[in-house]
């Protein structure tokens, strides 16, 4: 084999090329290699160096086909809105005003790379989704997402069955495939991409499934507790029950009742969840003193670690100075008052919670009852003498996929007699029972209705000891689930 050895290889013009070799050879270069352009001819092969070598391209020239060395120009402009990367450049995410997409090339090459690095440390509040534009990432079809603060990453495109890959990232790894809440129990409906339990009574819901960041791993809620019940002996209104919700935002953005507002949906792992639905206060009884009047409290519902509080029960017939069963009594929304002396309605929110879980009921002074307290709105106090308030109205929530209203407070009870002005109060909208009017002694007042929450209406006097009750029953509660799940 013949040797040439020479300290320069030059072409014969400035900036010119040489050429080595034909078609179909292998040439090997050791050593220190100096080029302005080096090509092979078509089909041959150029091996340049061995360990410890220096190759260097000179006069202005650029390398091509070696491959990137696995970094990235950083542009140092973060960037806060959506935008679609290019090969070859990393960026700062700054997610402080909301999340962010950053969509990959197009149309990627073998070996093109991108990098993303949280800026502000906000990804975990406001993620980074790395949207995967046609191609995969990890051998996935699904986007991306950036959900640790201060996470930074390093992608490489392979070929057409990995596509897109991880190849350096922060101690913490912030990107993953999207991992949906599986779960069973009560009856469950979909609504798009969004699974819904309904709990009309006690039950568990199990999840099987906790899912992660990037598909789903919390919950948004409706829990509402049965009604109060009505009083007797122109008794008045039973307040709602206790109306919890978050705001929609982690399953479809439906949606909710002021009450829902900027409350955070639960997150939720693989367990199961016993659920609590409360039924509805009991009625009050005819004016009869040895007969209770006043309306019962209804019942708690609880999922988690969401407890909403019973209706309470409405004040009935209360004779003058007699003080006591007159008052409605304290609850998810209070109790309505009756009396021919003042009674007070019972107070709302009570325990207190943020937002509120409901309203006061109303105060009567007079022989016509007041309404119970709504999840939306106060109860109303008699507008007239004998005269029965008007229940408070409840809320609306499209959490079920419809808009529903639920959480009326019953309507207060009339006096009775041949006054045809003596009517009762109107139930509150959303499940709140009527009050009574001039009607004979022992005619009942509305019921609240079941899974509403609904308060009683008050009664309109009447009885004897141990006879029937003369106020209406409290609705039934509901507990309602839902999440994303595909």
């Amino acid at each position: 084999m013949s040797e040439v050895k020479v300290n320069k290889i030059s072409p014969r013009t400035n900036c010119g090329t040489t050429q080595l070799g034909d078609a179909g050879d292998t040439i090997t270069v050791t050593g220190d290699l100096k080029s302005n352009s080096l090509k092979s001819a078509s089909g041959s092969t150029i091996t340049l160096g061995q360990s410890g070598d220096t190759i260097q391209l000179g006069c202005g020239a650029s390398q091509t086909g070696f491959g990137r060395t696995g970094t990235v120009d950083w542009d140092t402009t973060a960037k806060t809105s959506a935008f679609t990367a290019v090969s070859g450049n990393g960026y700062f995410v700054n997610t402080t005003s909301g999340a962010i997409t950053v969509t990959l090339p197009a149309s990627p090459s073998a070996g093109d790379i991108v990098a993303v690095a949280d800026y502000a440390g906000t990804a975990a509040t406001n993620n980074i989704t790395i949207a995967r534009n046609g191609s995969n990432i990890e051998g996935g079809t699904g986007d991306a997402t950036i959900y640790e603060n201060r996470d930074a990453i390093t992608l490489v495109y392979v070929d057409g069955t990995q596509g897109w890959v991880p190849v350096n990232n922060n101690e913490k790894s912030g990107i993953l495939p999207p991992a949906y809440v599986a779960a069973t129990g009560g009856t469950i409906t979909c609504c798009g991409d969004y699974k819904i339990h309904t709990f009309t009574g006690p039950g568990t819901f199990t999840v099987t499934d906790a899912g992660n960041v990037a598909g789903s791993n919390s919950v948004d809620y409706l829990v509402l507790a049965g009604g109060g019940g009505g009083g007797g002996g122109h008794g008045a209104g039973g307040g709602a029950g206790g109306y919890r919700e978050s705001s929609g935002a982690a399953s479809g953005c439906y949606s909710t009742s002021p009450l829902g507002a900027c409350v955070s949906a639960l997150p939720v792992t693989a367990q199961g969840y016993p659920i609590t639905v409360g039924g509805g206060g009991t009625a009050g009884g005819g004016y009869v003193h040895s007969v209770p009047s006043r309306g019962g409290n209804g019942n708690n519902s609880v999922f988690s670690t969401i407890t909403s509080t019973a209706g309470g029960g409405a004040g009935g017939y209360n004779v003058p100075g007699g003080g006591g069963p007159g008052r409605g009594l304290d609850g998810g929304s209070g109790g309505g008052g009756v009396g021919q002396v003042t009674s007070c309605g019972g107070s709302g929110n009570t325990p207190p919670v943020s937002p509120p879980q409901g309203n006061n009921g109303g105060a009567s002074s007079t022989p016509g009852g007041a309404g119970g307290g709504g999840a939306g709105v106060v109860g109303n106090s008699p507008p007239g003498n004998g005269v029965g308030g008007a229940g408070g109205n409840g809320v609306s929530t499209s959490i079920t996929g419809s808009s529903v209203a639920r959480g009326g407070g019953g309507g207060g009870g009339a006096e009775t007699g041949p006054n045809p002005a003596y009517v009762g109060g109107a139930g509150g909208t959303g499940g709140g029972g009527a009050g009574v009017a001039n009607v004979p002694c022992g005619t009942s007042g509305g019921n609240g209705t079941a899974n509403t929450g609904g308060g009683g209406g008050g009664g309109t006097g009447g009885g004897s000891p141990g006879g029937p009750p003369f106020g209406g029953t409290g609705g039934s509660g509901i507990v309602v689930i839902r999440y994303k799940y595909q």
